[in-house]
């Protein structure tokens, strides 16, 4: 049976989870991790692997994974992308989704945080690059600058970002600006640098080159 992106999205145990997950994440302090990071995770995903040619199954599996990577925080963000895929095995199974088609959104699921995950296929690359090219703004929660820590403040300088693919060169991009008065760029690195060579490693699965431009400057 063909289980689309809209059967999940909407089924009653994955709008449970992903509210509770955004719910628990708040309460410990974190950037905006519910709706709107999963719908823009999952739109960005389907659309790298359409525009590198993947056919149109293996796209909306992507988008698919890239909407419930973070349930797993609705029960510990500790080791949260396994528990992820423990919580929607069995939502895709009572879908009715193929057995093969499940494995491959479970090992994306699985493997997008940067201290265990790797790109094991393409689902996977999707979702990785998708998942860590999300710093704007609108992910920090407060918007008194004097209660920021770093995550924040990196987070609300960010203006503006935007993951670019270009199918012909294959070079995927990631395009950030930066309020530097708020700041520094050093800061984005600090955080951000083993989620950079995550993507790196992600792109090049996908037959691609990582390239990070802050401000219009190339940096990776």
């Amino acid at each position: 049976m063909t289980v689309s992106f809209k059967d999940v999205q909407s089924h009653p145990f994955v709008e449970a989870f992903v509210n509770q997950a955004d719910a628990n994440l708040e309460a410990l302090g974190y950037t905006e991790h519910g709706k709107r990071h999963v719908g823009l995770v999952s739109s960005i995903a389907r659309n790298i692997l359409r525009r590198l040619g993947y056919p149109e199954r293996t796209a909306e599996l992507a988008a698919i994974a890239g909407y419930v990577h973070d349930i797993g925080n609705s029960v510990s963000r500790i080791h949260h992308g396994p528990t992820a895929a423990v919580l929607i095995a069995p939502v895709l199974q009572e879908l009715q989704m193929p057995p093969h088609e499940i494995a491959q959104v479970l090992s994306a699921v699985g493997n997008h945080e940067e201290e265990t995950g790797h790109p094991v296929n393409a689902v996977a690359a999707a979702l990785i690059l998708a998942d860590k090219s999300d710093v704007h703004r609108t992910r920090t929660r407060s918007k008194e600058l004097t209660s920021f820590d770093i995550h924040d403040r990196v987070n609300y300088a960010a203006v503006k970002s935007f993951l670019d693919v270009d199918e012909t060169e294959r070079v995927i991009s990631l395009n950030v600006t930066i309020d530097t008065e708020i700041c520094p760029i050093m800061e984005y690195f600090e955080i951000f640098l083993q989620r950079m060579l995550m993507c790196r490693r992600a792109a090049e699965f996908l037959g691609c080159q990582f390239k990070l431009n802050i401000n219009d400057t190339p940096l990776l």
